[in-house]
């Protein structure tokens, strides 16, 4: 019988931008202190988990929600960055306010900025959901061998949007289901290759 290994997927606590309704992008927002409380929660949630691999973004708060976690993992002797699981670049619009953007573009133009899947739907210099779902599928692809060759579980402290798409592929999720989910601070999701 073959064993499955772990995915623990689990998302950044809440920043100064995600409190204030910013789009964040690869901006280095920092975990404010409710995000910090959301590190806590996943350290907890992550306690009776084993995972010999840890992987984060470039980002501080990927990082910074790890931290907590790893403190309960001695047993995980590898951390990694992969920035296929960066957020989602926002290009132009990234540090803005949702509020200004909807009041200068109006809500369709922001809806289809926000929760657009296709290229027509990219920001100025920016991701789509279909930019940032490529590099989540190469990302998947590499981790699935990576882990079967080195028998591991991983944990991955990653970003809202691509969560989203992490789970698109790997739950065989529709476009619609996709751009609906709103990715929680404090859940972790788990898959077994």
């Amino acid at each position: 019988m073959k064993r499955g290994y772990k995915i623990y997927l689990f998302r950044h606590g809440q920043t100064t931008y995600n409190r204030d309704g910013r789009f964040t992008g690869f901006k280095d927002a920092k975990l404010n202190s409710e995000g910090r409380k959301h590190a806590q929660i996943i350290a907890k949630k992550m306690k009776g988990k084993k995972f010999q691999v840890a992987i984060h973004t470039r980002l501080s708060r990927s990082k910074d929600t790890l931290k907590p976690v790893l403190k309960f993992h001695p047993e995980c002797k590898l951390i990694m960055q992969d920035d296929r699981m960066i957020e989602r670049s926002y290009g132009t619009l990234s540090g803005k306010l949702h509020s200004t953007t909807i009041a200068k573009y109006g809500p369709e133009q922001y809806d289809r900025w926000h929760r657009g899947y296709g290229v027509k739907d990219r920001p100025p210099r920016g991701e789509c959901f279909a930019d940032v779902e490529k590099r989540v599928k190469s990302f998947i692809k590499d981790l699935k061998k990576f882990m079967r060759k080195n028998k591991v579980n991983v944990a991955i402290s990653a970003h809202g949007n691509s969560i989203r798409l992490f789970r698109k592929i790997m739950e065989k999720a529709s476009i619609k289901e996709t751009v609906a989910w709103s990715i929680p601070y404090d859940k972790v999701f788990e898959y077994t290759v």
